[in-house]
């Protein structure tokens, strides 16, 4: 007994071995090499770089531009995965279970709008940049600005007003992430019994009450999932900024983000200490949002 048991362990540690050994090379020592290089001047020319201690966070402090790559990042934390659920919710809910009539069923070419809603999802977010970039031309060649200019009005300056810009990057971001959550939340709906959703209607609950008490209470881990993940999207953005944008994070820093900042201080100002000491800053940032969303949405699963 004793030595089958063993046996079993042994087979087991073989197996993670492997797994085990690869998460630690390419994953937690990049992190503490990040750490390392964080409270160090290395610019990325020179084999042994001079250890400061924490004098790169100290002069983080002190960073103007960083704050404003800190503020943009905090509301895109808020507000993208706030606009996207709500918004994906009121999609998945309409070509599932919101559909005219009384039986319980999605909207009429509910399939189709599946796939024009995840088409957004297959390309690459450098392309969706560029894409954007032509919408929010500041001319009479852009999508936007073309009608209001052919009606009098002044053209707006979707990426070069500074007031408007911030705005422009969340929407696109958003205009990206619907589509796949339309089709995540389209897979928990999949899953509830209609006859849970039949049997609310024989006792005369409406749209709104399928919504607020079935749909939603039975898609919570979902959502939660999906708040999470839009978090991490949010902290982590880069593509969308960096190419679209005017200056990388333009006009006057109003779109800049962490991300952005990491790249510009680590390859273009050569200052990768710099650079590390603000990707730890964002390492914290992400992983504290992530335990504090799951700890502050958790509640008691709901079996059906």
């Amino acid at each position: 007994m004793l030595f089958n048991r063993y046996r079993r362990g042994l087979f087991i540690t073989a197996f993670l071995a492997a797994p085990v050994t690869l998460y630690l090379v390419y994953v937690i020592s990049p992190y503490i090499q990040a750490f390392y290089i964080a409270m160090t001047d290395w610019r990325g020319v020179t084999a042994t770089p001079t250890f400061i201690g924490l004098e790169n966070f100290g002069r983080l402090l002190g960073d103007e531009t960083f704050w404003k790559a800190v503020t943009h990042n905090a509301g895109l934390l808020v507000l993208l995965p706030l606009f996207t659920i709500v918004i994906a919710l009121f999609f998945a809910f309409l070509l599932n279970v919101g559909g005219g009539g009384r039986a319980v069923g999605g909207i009429r070419g509910s399939k189709f709008y599946r796939v024009v809603f995840f088409f957004p999802q297959v390309l690459a977010v450098a392309v969706v940049a560029v894409l954007f970039q032509q919408v929010f031309r500041p001319d009479g060649s852009g999508m936007l600005n073309a009608p209001l200019m052919a009606l009098g009005a002044r053209p707006i300056g979707f990426l070069s007003d500074p007031n408007v810009a911030f705005w422009s990057v969340l929407g696109v971001m958003v205009w990206q992430a619907v589509g796949f959550y339309v089709v995540l939340f389209s897979a928990g709906l999949a899953s509830i019994p209609n006859d849970m959703f039949e049997a609310a209607q024989i006792d005369g609950a409406g749209r709104l009450s399928l919504f607020f008490r079935i749909t939603l209470p039975l898609l919570w881990d979902t959502v939660q999932v999906a708040w999470v993940y839009l978090g991490i999207i949010a902290l982590d953005v880069f593509a969308i900024v960096w190419v679209m944008t005017d200056q990388h994070g333009g006009p006057d820093w109003s779109t800049t983000v962490m991300a952005a900042e990491i790249y510009r201080n680590a390859f273009q100002y050569f200052r990768f200490g710099y650079a590390s000491a603000l990707g730890v800053v964002m390492f914290f940032f992400t992983v504290g949002f992530a335990i504090l969303s799951l700890r502050l949405t958790r509640r008691e699963r709901i079996e059906y």
